[in-house]
């Protein structure tokens, strides 16, 4: 039977410490250590998505529980590269500072003014095209919250997605006259996407407007639609 010493205040080290033990092969938590990446993916998400509700709440006590969580995701990911000889939680933490340093120039280099975030992303990662800037947006955002990182990057390379109340409308008309399911989920897609474009030609982020439209029709005992 393992044990962990009693300490006043635990650290960043002790939860990656303790982390690695609840992985041990032999003596660990059973359900630890047979978890994979893919495994406890979604476990990721929603302790991020925990720690944005504590945000919303302005609950500063939960937000200091659900970054711990957080944490908890990272060391997890972290300790199971270490044991594939890959990389460890120390080379995370180096590889961030690095990045911190290296995109405030004006901060750390000695060079005047604010530079471009994202030129200097694109410019580290080797993105040369809009298509490496499209192909760099992850895939597991949200639809709506990914659909306006899509449009925001194709604007970079004036690549405009606009729409207006007309666009949305006939998009809203091919909803209605589809033939079938999958006539009606490309039509019900690009009635989305126009949406989302209308959004931020309004200055509106479109997940945001639409969780606080899910929040008041809830609220609303489901009458406000």
């Amino acid at each position: 039977m393992k044990t962990y010493p009693p300490k006043e205040t635990y650290t960043a080290e002790d939860l990656v410490a303790i982390i690695a033990l609840l992985r041990d092969p032999v003596q660990g938590c059973p359900w630890d250590k047979v978890q994979t990446h893919q495994s406890i993916r979604m476990n990721f998400l929603e302790e991020a998505y925990e720690a944005v509700d504590a945000i919303d709440l302005q609950d500063s006590h939960l937000l200091c529980e659900e970054l711990g969580d957080v944490m908890m995701q990272v060391a997890f990911h972290a300790q199971i590269e270490q044991e594939a000889g890959r990389f460890t939680w120390q080379d995370v933490c180096d590889g961030v500072c690095r990045k911190l340093i290296e995109r405030h120039p004006h901060i750390f280099g000695g060079e005047q003014g604010i530079k471009d975030w994202d030129a200097l992303k694109n410019k580290e990662k080797g993105r040369l095209t809009l298509q490496d800037d499209l192909d760099s947006v992850p895939n597991a955002l949200p639809a709506l919250m990914r659909a306006a990182k899509l449009q925001k990057r194709a604007a970079r390379y004036e690549k405009y997605c606009k729409a207006d109340a007309d666009t949305v409308s006939q998009a809203a008309r091919k909803v209605q006259a589809a033939a079938g399911p999958e006539e009606a989920e490309q039509a019900v897609g690009a009635l989305l996407f126009a949406a989302v474009a209308l959004a931020r030609q309004a200055g509106v982020d479109p997940e945001q407007a639409l969780q606080r439209q899910n929040c008041a029709f809830q609220q609303g005992g489901g009458t406000t639609l």
